[in-house]
């Protein structure tokens, strides 16, 4: 069952108010959660009252498993064990609307639910009286052994009534964790009833209070405190690893690497938390078994060598491994213990140049090539994890054309030199370049780069035959398209860049997509085999494009290659089109505007619209269809009566505003179709059975398309 609870309070309009407000009568209920809400019983019941009849009437609920009827009744529409925390009903008239909230709470609940609407405050305890209760602290060492339950302390009450008893309560004792404490509830003994650990609960909070026969508080609550004494039972811990330091090669004696913390759950007041430090064992052992010391206090690690000792490239390896013990009780034998591996890396500083492995380097390169064509090698004693390994590379001499560039290897170090501008071989048939190699990171400050850090890169260009090269190269011309067979388009030029060799050129055709070109293999006369047609599909915005070769006499020959554009002028030689060529209607249409046609034409404005449409002379003696324009693209044929069922030709020309114009002359098919129960019947006119209402709306699409 439900239970309800409605204070008048929550009442915010009632029957019995002398003027009637639209809404709900009760805007807010508080409703206890069921075991489950059943389906079709009535949750509660909402009134609603718009002052004027109600009249359409609606509710709505927030949650779709309940609904509300006509009688105002809220009802689940099945069984719902869960429904949230609140339901919202939203009501709707011709005239008002309004929100009712339900809150849905716990059985445990219900007590904060009213306070909160009755915004109850004050103190709602038990009146304070004069205590008779003496309960002194308690303290008990963790980890006691059996047996138990064992007496730990004594609760005192001056209070003489008869039949009087002690009762205690709280965590531990009623609360989780239940069980830990009780008293005997005449003599006020506690007692233990298992081991305690002070990790896990340090304190105890109690409350005693002294009960007469029925049970009914007579005196108290009075606060006891349990608090539990520390044993030493828990070892150090090292929680923060991996433990890793850094300390700078040549760092002066003292310096701190890193720290070591240990955590002891002991209490941090006694000894049993009290740590002290020590080194065990490092590893390796050179140069010195003592490289390192803790402070016993603090853990902190410092170095102990000389600066001297702590050089990175003399040692057998830059990693230090320490074994770290911690110990409580101050360090004392009876201490417990723990331990953490600290590892200490020797980081590299800078304090050895890159040095060239020789001081002269040779290279080779075919003129017209560009790449790698030598890698410079290096040597350098730092770390190469770091930039104090890293080498960088700078051409100081010898690169005036910028052509060429020097990038290192990632891997190797190595410098690798790069021809980046083709070098020409008659020009310069020899280059020198002057190079030198500094770190990434700067040196220190008592090292300097000497001699060995720069080095000469002689170079060879290699001849060879290179190909002619068109002057410009793309060529553009512009020619109008129709233009006769035979027609000149232009005379290409190329020349040979080896001066010092005398080779005779000659030309070919290389790619002409659509065939239209020749070319004059020794003048280099370009001329048309065909007409130029501007709407070729080889013609991509207005523009022809063809490749050419000029090929030297050496040998082997090389060859050269030129791009010519054609640009296209526009000329009127294509007729308009008309669509579409096809058109239905009723024999008994009301509307009697057939169809929009629509004109295109392939060339280019002003050889397109505006279009002149016209009927060509309609046989017979009556006239049984116009063609009125509608704009510059397109015109409207209408009937001017009704016609039988049957197929029409409706010979139409469409002139284009070319000079001269082009015009073109065709028909458009009409099919007169019957139509019921709006099908379209063209069976007699060989036409497929469509919707009649599909092909108004066609007509209608393309009629609203003229007009934009």
């Amino acid at each position: 069952s439900i239970s309800f609870f409605f204070p008048q309070v929550l009442l915010l309009a009632c029957a019995e108010d002398l003027e009637c407000v639209p809404g709900f009568r009760q805007k807010a209920f508080y409703i206890e959660q069921p075991f489950e809400f059943t389906e079709d019983q009535p949750v509660l019941n909402l009134e609603f009252d718009d002052c004027k009849g109600n009249n359409k009437l609606n509710f709505e609920v927030s949650n779709p498993d309940f609904k509300v009827e006509r009688d105002g009744s809220l009802v689940a529409l099945k069984n719902i064990s869960e429904a949230g925390r609140a339901l919202f009903v939203h009501a709707r008239s011709e005239h008002a609307e309004d929100m009712a909230e339900i809150l849905i709470v716990g059985a445990n609940e219900k007590h904060g639910a009213l306070k909160e609407i009755f915004k109850i405050e004050g103190n709602l305890g038990i009146p304070r009286q004069k205590r008779a209760i003496l309960a002194t602290p308690i303290l008990i060492p963790e980890n006691q052994r059996p047996p138990f339950p064992r007496s730990v302390g004594k609760v005192i009450s001056s209070e003489g009534t008869e039949g009087a008893k002690f009762r205690l309560s709280g965590k531990g004792v009623d609360q989780d964790p239940k069980g830990i404490f009780r008293i005997n509830e005449i003599s006020g003994d506690v007692s233990v009833t298992r081991a305690l650990d002070r990790e896990a609960i340090a304190n105890y909070e109690l409350e005693v209070e002294v009960t007469d026969i029925s049970g009914k508080t007579i005196d108290g609550p009075v606060r006891l405190d349990i608090s539990v004494i520390d044993q030493n039972d828990n070892r150090p811990m090292f929680k923060e690893g991996p433990y890793v330091g850094h300390v700078m090669e040549g760092s002066p004696t003292g310096t701190t690497v890193m720290r070591m913390t240990a955590f002891d759950a002991d209490d941090s007041s006694t000894d049993n938390a009290l740590l002290r430090y020590n080194i065990l064992k490092q590893t390796p052992t050179k140069p010195s078994p003592n490289m390192f010391y803790i402070d016993p206090e603090k853990g902190d690690i410092v170095t102990v060598v000389s600066p001297v000792l702590l050089d990175r490239e003399t040692m057998e390896t830059p990693k230090y491994e320490l074994v770290i013990e911690a110990k409580d009780m101050g360090g004392l034998d009876v201490g417990l213990t723990g331990t953490a591996t600290a590892t200490i890396l020797i980081d590299d500083k800078n304090d050895h140049p890159p040095e060239f492995t020789k001081k002269e380097f040779q290279a080779t390169v075919k003129e017209g090539v560009t790449g790698v064509i030598v890698n410079l090698t290096v040597g350098d004693r730092d770390d190469p994890a770091t930039g104090a390994w890293r080498a960088v590379y700078t051409i100081i001499n010898g690169n005036p054309g910028q052509s060429f560039e020097i990038h290192t290897n990632p891997q190797t170090n190595e410098g690798m030199l790069s021809v980046v501008k083709p070098l020409d071989y008659e020009i310069s048939a020899f280059h020198t370049l002057l190079i030198k190699v500094e770190n990434e990171d700067p040196l220190i400050p008592d090292i300097a780069y000497g001699p060995s850090s720069t080095a000469t890169v002689q170079i060879t260009v290699e001849d060879v035959n290179e190909g002619p090269v068109f002057h410009p190269n793309p060529m553009t011309v512009t020619k109008q398209e129709n233009i006769p067979i035979g027609s000149v388009v232009l005379t290409v030029n190329a020349t040979d860049p080896d001066t010092l060799q005398h080779q005779t050129i000659r030309y070919s055709v290389y790619k002409d997509p659509a065939g239209w070109l020749e070319i004059n293999p020794t003048n280099g006369t370009i001329g048309t085999t065909a007409i130029l047609d501007r709407e070729s599909p080889h013609v991509q915005n207005n523009i022809y494009t063809a490749l050419f070769l000029a090929i030297d006499s050496g040998n082997p020959p090389a060859t050269g290659t030129g791009t010519l554009h054609i640009t296209l002028e526009d000329v009127n030689d294509n007729v308009p089109s008309l669509y579409p060529t096809l058109a239905k209607v009723c024999d008994d249409a009301k509307d009697l505007r057939v169809v929009v046609l629509g004109a295109s034409d392939k060339d280019l404005h002003p050889n397109t619209d505006p279009f002149k449409f016209e009927l060509s002379k309609q046989s017979g003696p009556e006239k049984l269809w116009r063609i009125t324009k509608l704009n510059d693209t397109h015109a409207q044929v209408i009937l001017l009566q009704n016609l039988k069922k049957a197929n029409y030709n409706i010979p139409i020309s469409v002139t284009d505003s070319g000079k001269p114009p082009l015009t073109n002359n065709t028909e458009l098919k009409l099919q007169v179709c019957s139509c019921k129960k709006s099908k379209m019947d063209c069976s007699a006119t060989d036409a497929l059975h469509i919707s009649m209402t599909l092909t108004l709306l066609s007509l209608f699409s393309l009629f609203c398309k003229s007009f934009p």
